[in-house]
């Protein structure tokens, strides 16, 4: 029996074939977030279920929990903070905070909570994380559908990671800068500019972003875990 030709063109066309020069557009889950100038740049259309995204603010508070709201409120209707939820008129009987008291705790808490697939997402705040740990977190979350988020400090930018979406995050106009550090897709050379909060909300930024400026212990929470 004679071999069907072989069709280096019609090999690249499959969906699920990404070619490395371009973006990701196969059908890997997504949640969409929110932000249509963002979602274009991102593989799928949104942040990736099953998969570690990495946030690297430039300082504390600058907006990262504002990025998430509207993926969130999707997902289950919540934010990671209790007086935000209230303002939101959303209920905070889906929400659970993991207070831990150490690196290892959080680690260990966001990947029990990562291979428990009981979460609609995941948010954490791990702490001086080595990639052989965030591998483990990885594996956690692809067996899952969760996206999973972790907020790392600026410096974590040069250190080598298994995520699959990593962003720094700075700010532009009163609105929020955002770098695609890595994605799976060619990379982007421009930030995608996010526009500033409504004026009717500006007093309530300090219910969801916690200030660089904030009481060492307002920031002892290393992980904080969102379950629908």
């Amino acid at each position: 029996m004679a071999s069907m030709p072989f069709s280096f063109a019609a090999l690249l066309d499959r969906p699920d074939i990404w070619r490395g020069d371009s973006l990701n557009r196969t059908g890997t889950p997504t949640v969409p977030c929110g932000f249509p100038g963002l979602d274009a740049e991102l593989p799928g259309g949104g942040w990736p279920a099953g998969a570690l995204t990495e946030i690297l603010p430039a300082h504390e508070g600058i907006g990262e929990l504002r990025l998430l709201g509207p993926a969130l409120a999707g997902l289950s209707k919540h934010l990671p903070y209790a007086p935000a939820l209230a303002a939101a008129g959303i209920d905070i009987a889906n929400l659970v905070v993991v207070r831990t008291a150490s690196p290892k705790e959080t680690l260990w808490a966001t990947e029990q909570a990562l291979a428990s697939n009981a979460c609609g997402a995941v948010l954490a705040w791990p702490r001086d994380a080595k990639y052989a740990e965030l591998r483990r977190l990885q594996i956690a979350a692809e067996g899952g559908r969760a996206p999973a988020f972790l907020f790392r400090f600026p410096k974590a930018t040069g250190e080598p990671s298994p995520a699959a979406l990593r962003i720094a995050l700075g700010t532009s106009d009163g609105g929020l800068a955002v770098r695609v550090l890595k994605r799976r897709g060619a990379p982007l050379a421009r930030p995608v500019l996010l526009p500033p909060m409504p004026p009717a909300l500006h007093g309530k930024t300090h219910h969801v972003d916690r200030h660089s400026a904030a009481p060492a212990a307002a920031r002892d929470f290393s992980a904080r875990l969102v379950h629908a």
